[in-house]
């Protein structure tokens, strides 16, 4: 993929896009670490790897004419995402992995989008806990970062672009976190997150089968802000995630600083396309003073959003978040 088909992936009107995927559930109870191991590796059957698998679920989607969103595969167009199928709990558990390429050999060099080699999401599976990170890559391949991990099922993604003609790539993996864990239930969709003394407003709504106008304003203490800073080439990134099967969606705003069409705030605006009636947990990140910090949101496809107040996130002092 040459450099401008690169850049073009992220410019002015991105639309993103979800297909649709199998649910799956929610554990309540202890997690057994040692039992789930394998479950990083669901892709393959009972016995092998996912590179050795013969058809992973992306080859079966290519045959069956339909687009899997991202972060749904282990594997996908020859790579794969090799991490430990259980951890422990910690504030600062550190998770290495790497990315194997299509000859099964770690990959060691990749094409920077958005001033990251790789961008990491962690989330909980009730969409609790989450986390947006850039590892450090050693020379064999391995990338590290600690994470803050509770008990319970979580799910890493690894957005990345390999070096060369090869397509960017979103791969996921679940992760057992051992200890006591209760699923804690999705907060209802509200316009409004407060997160470190600043509000963030939601206007527009998403409706399935449509491309969808989301804006989202930030303010402090009642008055807008205008001197949003650029992370990561852009004022503002958003995440959304699918409730159940926690399909996973990067999106971009609509022109980045620089452009001579975009303001530093207080507004963001993105487009996204769901394909169907259904919860999403949004997740923005800007940047103010020097600090990154994550807006919640919870939105229904295809329903307005409630009259209520959401959450606010992660604050970030500007390291490690993106």
């Amino acid at each position: 993929m040459n450099t401008l088909a690169k850049l073009g992936a992220y410019t002015l009107g991105l639309v993103a896009v979800f297909g649709a995927a199998a649910g799956l559930g929610s554990v309540v109870g202890p997690v057994d670490a040692a039992a789930a191991d394998t479950a990083s590796h669901d892709t393959a059957p009972h016995g092998e790897t996912p590179a050795e698998s013969p058809m992973d679920t992306g080859a079966q989607a290519s045959a069956a004419g339909t687009h899997l969103p991202g972060g749904l595969q282990v594997s996908e167009n020859g790579y794969t995402f090799d991490a430990a199928g259980s951890l422990p709990a910690g504030a600062a558990t550190l998770v290495s992995f790497q990315i194997l390429g299509p000859d099964g050999q770690p990959v060691t060099a990749y094409d920077t989008a958005h001033d990251e080699d790789l961008h990491l999401i962690a989330v909980r599976r009730d969409l609790t806990g989450y986390q947006h990170v850039h590892p450090e890559l050693a020379p064999d391949g391995t990338w590290s970062i600690p994470l803050d991990l509770t008990a319970g099922e979580w799910r890493l993604f690894a957005d990345f672009d390999p070096a060369g003609p090869a397509e960017p790539l979103v791969l996921g993996t679940d992760v057992a976190v051992a200890g006591d864990y209760t699923p804690q239930p999705l907060p209802e969709p509200a316009p409004t997150a407060e997160v470190d003394g600043y509000t963030v407003t939601l206007d527009g709504e998403l409706a399935p089968g449509q491309e969808s106008q989301l804006t989202l304003s930030v303010s402090r203490d009642g008055q807008p802000v205008t001197d949003l800073q650029p992370y990561l080439a852009a004022y503002g990134h958003l995440v959304a995630l699918r409730d159940g099967d926690i399909a996973y969606l990067h999106v971009h705003p609509a022109g980045e600083p620089g452009d001579g069409t975009t303001a530093p705030g207080p507004d963001i605006t993105f487009y996204a396309t769901a394909p169907s009636a259904g919860e999403y947990r949004l997740f923005l990140d800007f940047q103010h003073g020097d600090v990154v910090r994550t807006a919640e949101f919870t939105v229904r496809a295809g329903d307005t959003v409630a009259p209520a107040t959401g959450t606010g996130g992660h604050v970030d002092d500007g390291h490690g978040h993106g």
